[in-house]
């Protein structure tokens, strides 16, 4: 078991109430120049082989100014994908594709996670190898539709895995996390949330299990602290962060106490020594405040560095630093639209409009041609621009 780490041995020494945006920070061996980090988002930009492309080189250097980019969900296995055109991470030419954005990133000044990925249940056969059904702790299907090439199809009942089938999923993401380094990342992020698969593990409303994954809280976490220890143990904890989502309902997930369930999986996670816990709780929007807040609790659990993501706006996420709620920021849309957005956060100036329309798959249009702000631009006052 590794020792336990406090606050202050990550670097987080500063004062409650003399913190904002832009005091650096320190996650790991990096040293972060301001706590806005770019959010990871599903483009559908890579190739049709999974390979990531010269544009998303340039989407991502474009935003190296945040104190940390996280990159769109990439899955660890041709059998994990969840959407047309997302990237891998399970051959030698995704390792070369994400290594020109790395040293693109690197070039501009930036620093950038890989997000390791695998889409459970939340798939289709039409995306998978042999049209094999999507895999799942439990053959329960989600309500909704999954986004394919030949259009919305309703999600299909899952196949439960065999309890003897999880080793070797567990062994594919520590293979990816070795294929991280080779392409030049400075960590990785494991996704647990977003009702994909590992939250597919975590949460009752999905997890029926009867074997030593499923049950209690306990046991539902068992995949994704075994999936933690596997990509430990190909890098090292401090290049390691966890995404969790303990009330978000997207891909029909639910979870009879999300207290009591991600309550446990914090502080189990605690003691590994990870770089941070990147925690979803709406603070904005329409999901807003329908459950009592979980991440309170998980800032008491989980001793590392906190990111919250969640609709923030610029004032909202002054405040949570300020009053140590979180340690950093996540902006989705905003960083999307903005390639400069700590610059436009620090002028306190106008955002640009994310264009939703271009959110999924096309060319460069909503991708790398959203303009930067104008140098004669004056710093304006007031709280700042909403990021909603």
């Amino acid at each position: 078991m590794r020792p336990r780490r406090t606050a202050r041995s990550y670097g987080l020494s500063q004062w409650v109430g003399t913190m904002d945006l832009f005091t650096p920070v320190t996650i790991g061996p990096l040293k972060l120049p301001n706590r806005i980090v770019m959010a990871p988002m599903t483009r559908n930009r890579a190739r049709d082989d999974q390979t990531p492309t010269e544009a998303m080189a340039t989407y991502y250097a474009q935003r190296a100014s945040g104190g940390l980019i996280v990159t769109e969900a990439s899955q660890v296995s041709h059998l994990g994908v969840g959407y047309p055109r997302t990237p891998g991470i399970h051959n030698e030419a995704q390792i070369e594709g994400w290594r020109r954005v790395t040293d693109m990133v690197h070039g501009a000044g930036g620093r950038i996670f890989l997000q390791l990925w695998h889409a459970g249940r939340a798939s289709h056969p039409s995306l998978l190898p042999d049209s094999a059904l999507p895999v799942a702790p439990s053959a329960i299907a989600a309500r909704g539709k999954a986004f394919t090439l030949q259009g919305l199809l309703p999600f299909p009942t899952p196949r439960a895995l065999e309890t003897r089938e999880i080793a070797g999923l567990v062994a594919e993401f520590g293979a990816a996390t070795q294929r991280a380094q080779l392409a030049g990342f400075d960590g990785v992020e494991i996704h647990a949330g977003n009702g994909y698969l590992i939250d597919q593990f975590l949460r009752d409303g999905t997890n029926r299990r009867t074997d030593r994954y499923g049950g209690d809280a306990a046991g539902r976490a068992r995949f994704l602290l075994e999936i933690a220890e596997a990509v430990i143990g190909n890098w090292s904890a401090d290049r390691v962060g966890v995404r969790l989502s303990p009330v978000q309902s997207f891909n029909d997930m639910s979870d009879s106490d999300p207290a009591a369930t991600f309550g446990h999986v914090a502080a189990a996670l605690d003691p590994l020594g990870l770089a941070y816990l990147h925690v979803v709780e709406p603070v904005t929007g329409s999901e807003a405040g329908q459950f009592p807040p979980v991440a309170p609790g998980l800032r008491r659990a989980f001793k590392g560095p906190l990111i919250l993501n969640g609709g923030y706006t610029h004032a909202l996420a002054q405040k949570a630093i300020a009053a140590g709620e979180a340690d950093l920021i996540s902006f989705g849309a905003a960083f999307l639209a903005n390639p400069d957005l700590p610059e436009r956060l620090r002028r306190r100036t106008p955002l640009n409009p994310a264009d939703r329309a271009t959110f999924y798959g096309g060319d460069e249009r909503g991708y790398t041609d959203y303009p930067p702000l104008p140098d004669t631009v004056a710093v304006e006052e007031g709280e700042g621009p909403s990021l909603s």
